[in-house]
């Protein structure tokens, strides 16, 4: 249908015939003489229908609006001098239009695309018209090369790409199941998988050695910015391997993928354990395109006259207190500023924030009268202060300590615009801790199938081989050594409370495959998505999804999640419960 695309043509093809088709970008009519800007995917060309070249193709010229499916013919010209468009890669040329088809003509739309201000409810109705713009087709072509790029370098580090079931056994995994009814087997239901975690463990135990998969995963969690309830992981696992191996597999994956955008990232990534994370930056995925660190300053508050502060510091164990520096912070934020902070780590289960200001004369602050000037010093020297800092303080619990000071660092970033835009900072997070206790219960931090570095630990000493590879703050994917011995495994089990009964029951087909000879392996799962939102800059993950769902998991394209006839719901054997009110 085409000779060319359109910014295939430059000055070089001045004087040949051409076929082109597209979209009419735009349509002006200047005194008789119509120019419209076709677009393809490559960009724009300037079509120019004067009647006294093709009186036909100009009548129909004439009816052409935006969005109209258009095939077009003929001659390349050089533009006027004085008339070229530096700002289009075929602004040195236009084509005189010998013949013009509408192939199709368009409603009148919704909205015009690329207006930022169309709300993204009405742009996802629409999803179609929101793709035709070049920053999306850019946005997915890079997607569809970073898919070519994981598996050109696995294929050449002899992975295997294996599809693993969509329709599988439900499992607890830490969100809850999408499920799917069985009309075969009445009152029993499939789960669509949140990853393909049992399946590649699975194929180690087969002896596949090497495998991967770029899988969908489904989970029914509540949703933000970058979660959606279907999403896009690269799956790896590998046998006879250690953290280090799967970690060099994945830093040159990632150079490969960051190639493919034009970015050249250095490897080996700095390292952190997540003890050190958490301590420093109060979060296991800290972003370290900037500094502000936290310092512990327990042992300095012990002795201040403040009781609050004092008994808080007695217990090092299950409290914290630290200082958070923000260089030169009393030339950016006034005092008012600074109170106000208060507010913000309210929010999040704060009772409070104390703060000192660095003067010529020394530390300043309501605080300053519960220290002798030694302990004073003391912080000074701690936080490394100098004239013009200021310095906040968090206490209380040591979980809610870090969690609020760990977003009030974050916070305290964007006030201040400190975080470089254009630069990509990664870290692995390693040495987990193996468990963490919720509403008074032992649960895996990851998962219960990763290997423990000494099984016989205590309890609240315990690490697990685990890893996670973070991005300037965001989470970009994780893994760990998993659990290959069966007696380690079963032990894991009881730690949790999960019976011998409950564990024949759930992942009896994997415990069954670890009898078997089964090798040490381990593996890595990273998001696509969130890769793929980092590297195009967006600000959501829905904007590198083709046809995503909005917070509310519903797609407004399609209308779904959607009710289904009643005889359907008989033939699966399901009856809904009607509505209450109240």
């Amino acid at each position: 249908m085409r000779s060319h695309y359109c910014t295939d043509l430059n000055t070089t093809h001045i004087g040949q015939e051409v076929e082109l088709c597209g979209w009419t970008n735009s349509y002006r009519d200047h005194g008789g003489i119509i120019f419209i800007d076709l677009r393809d995917k490559t960009g724009l060309i300037q079509l120019v229908c004067d009647p006294e070249d093709s009186q036909e193709a100009h009548d129909v010229a004439s009816k052409v609006r935006d969005e109209f499916v258009l095939r077009a013919y003929g001659k390349v010209r050089a533009r006027g001098e004085g008339l070229e468009n530096p700002k289009l890669a075929t602004g040195a040329i236009e084509v005189i239009l010998s013949r013009l088809v509408v192939e199709n003509p368009s409603a009148a739309l919704p909205f015009v695309i690329n207006d930022k201000d169309v709300s993204e409810e009405v742009r996802l109705k629409y999803r179609y018209l929101d793709l035709r713009t070049p920053k999306a087709y850019e946005t997915f072509r890079l997607r569809s090369k970073a898919a070519m790029a994981v598996r050109n370098t696995l294929d050449a580090k002899g992975f295997l790409e294996v599809e693993t079931p969509i329709l599988t056994k439900a499992t607890p995994e830490g969100a809850r199941d999408y499920l799917v009814p069985s009309r075969v087997h009445n009152g029993e239901f499939y789960a669509l998988p949140q990853s393909p975690q049992l399946f590649k463990q699975l194929l180690m135990c087969s002896g596949f050695d090497r495998y991967f998969q770029i899988a969908k995963c489904f989970r029914d969690e509540d949703l933000r910015a970058d979660r959606q309830p279907e999403f896009t992981q690269i799956d790896i696992e590998m046998s006879f391997c250690e953290q280090d191996d799967i970690i060099a597999v994945t830093e040159d994956l990632l150079k490969a993928v960051f190639k493919e955008a034009g970015h050249e990232i250095h490897a080996p990534f700095n390292r952190i354990t997540y003890k050190e994370a958490m301590e420093r930056y109060g979060s296991d995925k800290p972003d370290l395109r900037y500094d502000l660190s936290m310092v512990d300053v327990m042992d300095i508050f012990e002795t201040c006259d403040n009781e609050i502060f004092s008994s808080i510091a007695k217990d090092a164990k299950k409290n914290r207190i630290k200082a958070l520096k923000v260089p030169q912070g009393d030339t950016v934020f006034s005092k008012r500023q600074m109170k106000g902070f208060e507010d913000y780590v309210r929010k999040f289960g704060a009772s409070g924030l104390g703060y000192f200001q660095m003067k010529e004369d020394g530390l300043k602050g309501p605080l300053t009268k519960f220290f002798t000037e030694a302990a004073l010093e003391q912080i000074v020297a701690r936080c490394e202060l100098v004239v013009g800092d200021v310095v906040f303080f968090g206490a209380g619990p040591k979980k809610l300590v870090l969690d609020y000071m760990g977003r009030f660092r974050i916070f305290l970033a964007e006030q201040m615009d400190i975080i470089p835009k254009d630069r990509f900072e990664f870290l692995w997070v390693v040495d987990f801790e193996m468990f963490e206790v919720e509403e008074g219960k032992l649960k895996a931090l990851h998962h219960p199938f990763t290997m423990p570095k000494d099984i016989n630990a205590p309890l609240d000493e315990m690490e697990s081989i685990a890893y996670d590879v973070v991005l300037n703050g965001v989470e970009l994917g994780g893994g760990s050594i998993r659990i290959h011995k069966a007696d380690i495994q079963a032990k894991v089990f009881s730690l949790l409370g999960i019976s011998d009964e409950e564990a024949a029951e759930k992942f009896g087909f994997l415990l069954n495959a670890l009898k078997f000879g089964a090798p040490p392996h381990g593996g890595i799962a990273l998001g696509l998505d969130r890769l793929m939102m980092l590297l195009t800059g967006s600000s959501s993950i829905r904007d590198v999804i083709a046809f995503p769902k909005t917070q509310r998991a519903q797609c407004q394209l399609t209308g779904a999640p959607s009710p289904v006839e009643m005889a359907q719901m008989r033939e699966l054997g399901i009856r809904l419960r009607e509505k209450t009110s109240h």
